[in-house]
């Protein structure tokens, strides 16, 4: 089933626009969520708001949204006032600056869209894509959409230009933040190490060798109380040997590969 687009938007650099579609790029699969109910009858409970200073329930028609700006003190603004202050909604996505694509470091990103040429815009969209494979340069610029305004990244993707959405930098918290105790790497345990890493290293990025054990097995659990299955705990598998020594880590991850390696080669040659 081909995708379906999410919104429209222009991209605007220089006096040169381009209409595009904006379609997810992935399909997320929703964790799965369970309701909370009444142990006594089954049904399911509602939320409601209780006032902490008149201790009773209020509805939401009697709410209004405040900022707590100091301690148990808030600025209450109105529904108009905060509509007014909403981002608005042009649809355009004004680049401002190009940057190299290398440059942008990946603790920035937090969402990922694919765009696709509208009626019109497929020539320039194909003209973009491809000048900004050939520079390795990235558009940088701002999208208004939602109320709000983000800071986005547009980067080409195998001829589809991919725009990604931007934490801003105040929104990033520094490496510094991460306490770091001050010692010596080994020269032997760092290269035990980098051995190691290139015993497990791959060329490529492959994905679709992993996937979520863990969602499966709640949905088999699930599956089997519905069809009346008693559930029984599942036996906890042996714990790996502590090893509280560095240099015996490394050497007995080493050596586990290729073990793992020779049990391998004896299973094919008894098939």
């Amino acid at each position: 089933m081909a995708a379906r687009s999410i919104a429209n938007a222009t991209i605007s650099f220089g006096l040169v626009s381009v209409p595009v579609n904006l379609y997810s790029s992935a399909e997320s699969k929703a964790s799965v969520s369970f309701n909370m109910l009444h142990k006594k009858c089954g049904s399911r409970l509602k939320q409601q708001y209780i006032c902490t200073k008149d201790q009773e329930i209020v509805t939401r028609d009697e709410t209004v949204k405040g900022y707590e700006f100091a301690k148990d003190q808030y600025v209450i603004l109105s529904a108009e006032e905060l509509k007014a202050l909403d981002e608005k909604a042009t649809g355009a996505i004004d680049i401002l600056e190009f940057v190299p694509l290398a440059k942008v470091e990946r603790v920035y990103l937090e969402k990922v869209y694919y765009l696709g040429p509208d009626k019109g815009g497929d020539r320039a969209y194909r003209l973009l894509a491809a000048a900004l494979e050939e520079t390795g340069l990235a558009a940088l610029g701002q999208y208004a959409a939602r109320g709000s305004q983000y800071l986005v990244l547009l980067r080409p993707s195998n001829g589809v230009i991919v725009m990604e959405q931007l934490h801003y930098a105040d929104e990033i918290r520094a490496t510094t933040e991460v306490t770091i105790p001050a010692g010596d790497i080994k020269p032997m345990e760092l290269a035990m190490a980098k051995q190691l890493i290139a015993q497990t290293a791959s060329e490529t990025f492959d994905p679709e060798k992993y996937k979520d054990t863990v969602r499966e097995r709640v949905m088999e659990t699930i599956q089997r109380k519905v069809d009346g299955q008693d559930i029984t705990s599942d036996a906890k598998p042996e714990g790996a040997t502590k090893i509280l020594d560095l240099m015996e880590a490394l050497k007995a991850s080493l050596a586990a590969p290729a073990a793992d390696t020779e049990a391998s080669k004896r299973k094919r040659k008894a098939s």
